[in-house]
């Protein structure tokens, strides 16, 4: 078996009992400390890596975003899960080609999320676009795991129902786990749990809660997005604004 396909294994595993947290580096520092933490296995974030490239978030091209991937990978003998973004492909086919790509960086896992732009693509579009993620995973015949994405966080009242609707859709597609990004609340997680029969993703940002807490509802993975990077630069910017101040450090 080979390196990636250990991992790739091990990575599965992870989503058949339990709960894990998948906390998401965004350079060689913070992947090697994470791992001197003892994580089980690591996410990219996708703002995390274009703030430390003096861009915004969604502004890394393919290349650039498949280049970072590579380098995670090449750091740690940890899986590691892609956040792959809606795939940067046009349309279904494109995402296809490009997830093939993301498998050859060595990762374990990815994400397509179905946010267009400000919006989201329509659900068939949507299913589509995952349908052919599936197709590629599979053709390449690599234990890549699939998450399909909700980007319920873009909607201005949460609909519940929707973000099922969706979700369940995307496990139909070929997603193995399912994550909406935005839900917040146990109730409302619970809620998808009993409703996907998939591996349930949450994000602990803004929550209040705990990945225990989230374990006790039948979650199997707990993220953190952007928050260890953006606590990383707020503290980053005090000391530079204490210097700059002052003339001292904190």
């Amino acid at each position: 078996m080979s390196a990636f396909s250990a991992r790739r294994a091990l990575f599965r595993n992870l989503h058949e009992q339990g709960c894990f947290c998948l906390p998401n580096p965004w350079d060689g520092a913070t992947t090697q400390r994470l791992v001197k933490a003892g994580f089980k296995a690591l996410a990219s974030t996708s703002a995390g890596a274009a703030w430390a490239m003096g861009k915004d978030d969604g502004a890394l091209t393919l290349d650039e975003v498949l280049a970072h991937l590579r380098f995670l990978c090449s750091l740690t003998e940890l899986p590691v899960n892609a956040d792959f973004e809606n795939g940067f492909g046009d349309d279904a086919d494109g995402v296809g080609t490009n997830v093939l790509k993301c498998i050859d960086t060595g990762v374990a896992g990815l994400s397509i999320e179905d946010r267009d732009g400000d919006g989201f693509y329509p659900l068939d579009v949507a299913v589509a676009r995952m349908v052919a993620a599936r197709r590629a995973i599979d053709r390449s015949g690599q234990n890549v795991v699939l998450v399909g994405r909700c980007e319920s966080y873009l909607m201005k009242d949460l609909n519940m129902d929707e973000v099922i609707r969706r979700l369940q859709a995307y496990a139909d597609a070929g997603a193995d786990c399912v994550y909406a990004p935005g839900v917040r609340t146990l109730d409302q997680t619970r809620l998808i749990v009993q409703s996907v029969n998939r591996p349930v993703n949450a994000n602990l940002t803004a929550t209040n809660l705990s990945v225990s807490d989230f374990a006790s509802v039948g979650v199997r993975r707990v993220s953190v997005g952007a928050a260890l990077a953006k606590a990383t630069y707020e503290t980053f910017d005090q000391y530079a604004q204490n210097l700059m101040r002052t003339g001292r450090l904190p």
